[in-house]
């Protein structure tokens, strides 16, 4: 586990912009069986996280035409059972963090993993969200 100290700083970073904090297996069910689409971030305290995962998504999620009906967020390495709870959602893709996830209707329709992530700038993360969004989003 992570200090505290350390990741509240990274989650205000999301929950400060409109995510709701996911910190257990409750809170993930219910709001992935909800109707519509939701945005889950499985945040971290890597790198790639900071410099693009996040900026990249509240880019997408501040400047896209449709948006998800709801937007979720549960940190890798603090959040242990949200996380778990939102990996089996995630399934067949492998553990990843951080990570972006679409559900529709409580269905994954798209994942974005950490390899898709790390070494792209913000922008280009952005952007492909904003795509999913217009594809996914009402």
């Amino acid at each position: 586990m992570y200090p505290a100290e350390i990741v509240l700083p990274m989650k205000a970073e999301l929950t400060d912009n409109g995510f709701e904090d996911m910190t257990s297996a409750g809170e993930v069910e219910d709001t992935l069986n909800k109707e519509g689409t939701t945005l889950v971030v499985i945040n971290s305290v890597c790198g790639c996280a900071a410099g693009a995962a996040r900026p990249g998504v509240l880019m997408a999620v501040n400047n896209a035409a449709k948006r998800p009906d709801r937007l979720a967020t549960a940190f890798a390495g603090f959040d242990t059972e949200a996380v778990n709870k939102v990996r089996e959602h995630l399934l067949p893709y492998p553990p990843s963090s951080p990570a972006i996830a679409l559900f529709k209707d409580g269905e994954l329709v798209s994942m974005v993993e950490r390899h898709q992530i790390e070494g792209r700038p913000a922008n280009v993360i952005a952007q492909h969200l904003i795509t999913l969004f217009d594809q996914h989003c009402n």
